[in-house]
C-alpha cells in the first residue's frame, strides 16, 4: 500500500507540475472544447440535475464551467462545498453571484447546504481530477472528497472526469477505495469505460 501513495504522489506532481506549465491560451482553447464536448454528451442532454465543481488555477473546465451547464436548460447545477474533514457538501448553482470566495482558493454556491448525500439526486457528476486510466480509474490531488462523491452517487447516475488531453494514461495507480468514472472527456475525445 505505501508503494501505491507513493507512486500516486509522485504522478500527482508531475501532472501538477505540467498543468503549471500550460499556456493561458492552451488552457482558454481547452476549457471550450471541453464545454462543447461535455454539453454534446446525450447523458447531458437527458440530465434534471448534474453535479460538478468550480474549476479554479489550472484546472480543466475553465472558470465558467458552472455557468456553462446551466445556461439555455432547465437543468439543476449542484456545486460542493468543501467541509473540514475534505467531505463534500453540496448546494444548488444559482448564477455567478451565488459563488463565493472560500478556503484553499475555492469558489462555493452560498445557497442552502444540500448534505454529503445531495450528490445522490444527481444524473451526471462532473468531477475534476489529474488523469485517468483506460480502466476509468481517476487519479485526484489526494484528499478523497470526489472518491466519497462518486461512492454516493446512484449507478444509475453517469460519472464524468474533465481532464487535459495528455492526462489519459495506460494506467494510474490504484487502491481499493478508488471508484472508476465512466466517461473521459478531454478537449480532442471522449473516452468511455465499462465498469
Amino acid at each position: 500500500m505505501k508503494d501505491i501513495l507513493n507512486d500516486k504522489a509522485t504522478l500527482r506532481s508531475q501532472l501538477m507540475n505540467s498543468r503549471s506549465h500550460t499556456g493561458s491560451d492552451r488552457r482558454v482553447a481547452a476549457s471550450r472544447a471541453l464545454r462543447d464536448a461535455l454539453l454534446a454528451l446525450p447523458e447531458m442532454a437527458a440530465a434534471a440535475t448534474v453535479a460538478a465543481y468550480v474549476p479554479v488555477g489550472s484546472e480543466p473546465g475553465g472558470r465558467d464551467l458552472a455557468e456553462d451547464l446551466a445556461a439555455g436548460s432547465t437543468r439543476r447545477v449542484l456545486l460542493p462545498v468543501l467541509l473540514p474533514d475534505n467531505d463534500l457538501d453540496w448546494a444548488l448553482y444559482e448564477g455567478p453571484a451565488s459563488l463565493v470566495p472560500a478556503g484553499r482558493g475555492l469558489r462555493e454556491p452560498i445557497g442552502p447546504r444540500l448534505g454529503v448525500d445531495g450528490v445522490r439526486t444527481a444524473d451526471v457528476l462532473v468531477v475534476p481530477g489529474l488523469a485517468v486510466d483506460r480502466r476509468g480509474l481517476r487519479l485526484g490531488r489526494g484528499g478523497g472528497s470526489y472518491d466519497r462523491a462518486l461512492a454516493r452517487v446512484p449507478a444509475s447516475a453517469v460519472t464524468v472526469v474533465l481532464l487535459y488531453d495528455d492526462e489519459v494514461l495506460d494506467r494510474v495507480p490504484a487502491e481499493p477505495h478508488d471508484v472508476p468514472v465512466d466517461i473521459a472527456v478531454t478537449p480532442a475525445a471522449v473516452y468511455r469505460f465499462t465498469r
